[in-house]
């Protein structure tokens, strides 16, 4: 029998998804072997226990911390700890001047540090502007959709490594500190651009913000001119020595821009009110900036080593209001205005106690949950053996790939991004169980539908995976959109449970897609299903398929008494499932079948 474009196409979807599964294998065993990837993933703190470290919060002029400066502490910190890799950290505040940061795992010194350190804002002026990431270090891809030959494989992967070596070297450059780095005698003023030595300009050239070397900016010296990125890592700065600090602001808030008649324009800005020694300095700062050629006449608010903002200085600013405006919200204004206001706050952090921490829920309550996935999936296999008989072995079988490739995915995550399996999550892929079975049940349903409408088993399986394919998007896509505002909004093990149910939700899409269907595609055409075996869970006959064609049936089944009550029950519901025209046709060809007698 010839192969069939549908044959054609499953195949290709199998072999995709036996490239995709093999894939992710062999880059956590090169990860195993080459850095600290693990075969399991890593777990969060309710399973496995970690460091809690108690922080007192204080301000160094000796005034109480209100709990406003508290909660953006947390805010902070919290970030900080993210951006170290440590995933499903609990921070919350205890009492009115002390932070207690839970951190999964053995935490490293490099974390310790970036905790404790308190929050640092300094202005510094901007020398130059580039680029965050070089897309030239990284080879084109092949999207010809054709095989590559064994000479365009030879030019690529010659390609990965001349970018490989650039990359390292320039790293070392980065890394390097040579001796003519900085001009001696240092210039007098910040802003001026003979800071720029030829060593510090191809050190800034080299800089890219996905090296790890941009980690490393927030404990940069105040009087040397600093190398970093903005939050967003797509530009990055070469600015000069700190010429303010951020102790200077009183306050800043996000407020609608208006016009000098009051009108408002609709926009927002981040309103920066400073003290008197600030308005004077800032006021100096505002009269060089202005009307300098770009990028000197921007200005840069840095904390953490992280450029917040650096606006363009649009006239001289004397009375030490200066507002920041752009392409603002609401809740991004308020956001700057936030950071602004508590890297302005003079606050310390000292570490009260530091101890190690047993799990929270341990391996009892994990096994607990797990046992009760284990039931949940049992039941779901049960059903399926019992409704579509060997058809369900098809179910089993795909839930066993989509157990596979979600266990691959959380690995390879928790190895590349930080991410720590919780109990929350767990419950998320437990949940996820359900929604897999029920794309099943749709599909096989589309099929049955199509089987009783007269179509062929190969057809059936076309017509009914274009009508419940439609059906499983639609339904996943709403459980992906609510993963998703989840993962956005919630915090500590809420963020966990979306993600595990935003990730075995596309996990399901891709399986029904690349497995369930094309599989089914093939199982159409061995005789088994073909011939519409009574224990296929598609037997055209226990389904009431009376309908064989246009204008063309079979006589119906007369149910017997041995026949049972289910293909009665069949012989009506195909029936009812008749057009009026149907309807005559039957009548026409009963009537004929009666005169002939």
């Amino acid at each position: 029998m010839a192969t069939t474009p549908a044959v054609r196409r499953a195949r290709r979807s199998l072999v995709f998804l036996l490239v995709l599964i093999v894939g992710l294998a062999g880059l956590i065993t090169y990860g195993v072997f080459r850095s600290d990837a693990s075969w399991t993933p890593k777990l969060a703190l309710d399973l496995q226990g970690g460091t809690q470290i108690l922080l007192a919060a204080e301000q160094t002029d000796g005034k109480a911390v209100t709990g406003e400066q508290l909660q953006q502490a947390v805010s902070i910190i919290r970030q900080r700890v993210d951006a170290a890799g440590v995933s499903e950290a609990e921070i919350t505040t205890q009492g009115n001047q002390h932070i207690s940061v839970s951190i999964p795992g053995k935490a490293d010194e490099e974390t310790l540090q970036r905790i404790e350190a308190s929050a640092k804002l300094d202005f510094r002026p901007v020398l130059a502007v580039g680029i965050g990431i070089d897309m030239n270090q990284v080879p084109p891809a092949n999207t010809s959709g054709e095989e590559p030959t064994a000479e365009e494989l030879k030019a690529q992967e010659e390609a990965e490594a001349q970018a490989a070596e650039a990359r390292a070297a320039a790293e070392k450059l980065v890394m390097s500190d040579p001796d003519d780095l900085y001009p001696e005698p240092p210039p007098a003023e910040a802003g001026d651009l003979a800071w720029v030595t030829p060593a510090l300009q191809a050190k800034f050239d080299a800089f890219t913000c996905d090296m790890e070397s941009a980690l490393e900016t927030g404990n940069a010296a105040a009087d040397r001119p600093l190398i970093t990125c903005d939050d967003t890592g797509t530009q990055k700065y070469l600015l000069g020595p700190v010429e303010l600090s951020g102790d200077v602001i009183t306050d800043a808030t996000a407020q609608m821009e208006t016009t000098q008649t009051g009108a408002t324009t609709g926009g927002w800005v981040v309103q920066i009110i400073m003290n008197k020694t600030g308005a004077e300095k800032f006021g100096k700062i505002s009269s060089r900036l202005y009307g300098a050629p770009e990028p000197q006449n921007q200005f840069a608010f840095v904390l953490d080593g992280r450029v917040l903002s650096a606006p363009t200085m649009q006239g001289q600013i004397l009375d030490g209001r200066p507002s920041i405006s752009g392409d603002f919200t609401q809740e991004t204004s308020k956001a700057l205005a936030d950071q602004l206001k508590f890297g302005a706050l003079p606050i310390d952090f000292s570490v009260q106690s530091q101890e190690d921490i047993s799990a929270t829920l341990g391996t009892s309550q994990l096994g607990a949950g797990l046992l009760a996935g284990l039931i949940g999936l049992l039941l779901v296999v049960v059903y399926s053996l019992f409704q579509y008989r060997a058809l369900g072995s098809l179910t089993i079988a795909s839930l066993v790939i989509a157990g596979v490739l979600t266990y691959l995915l959380l690995t390879f995550f928790s190895w590349r991004q930080g991410y720590r399996l919780s109990l929350a999550g767990v419950a998320g892929i437990i949940v996820a169980v359900g929604f897999t079975a029920d794309s099943f049940i749709v599909y096989f349903e589309r099929i049955r539908d199509a089987l009783r409408d007269g179509f062929t088993i190969e057809r059936a399986v076309e017509n009914g995976w274009a009508r419940a394919f439609r059906t499983v998007l639609a339904s996943d896509g709403v459980n992906f959109l609510a993963a998703v505002i989840l993962f956005i909004l919630a915090v500590g093990n809420v963020k966990g449970f979306a993600f595990t149910l935003g990730l075995t939700t596309l996990v399901d899409v891709l399986v029904v897609a690349l497995f369930t269907h094309p599989m089914m595609t093939l199982l159409a055409r061995t005789r088994f299903y073909q011939n519409g075996n009574k224990f296929s869970g598609l037997d055209p006959r226990q389904l009431g398929a009376v309908y064989r064609g246009r204008a063309q049936f079979r006589e119906p089944v007369v149910a017997s008494k041995g026949a049972g009550k289910k293909v009665a029950r069949s012989q009506k519901e195909a029936e009812r499932r008749q057009t009026i025209a149907e309807r005559k046709a039957a009548e026409a060809v009963g009537a004929t079948t009666g005169k002939e007698s």
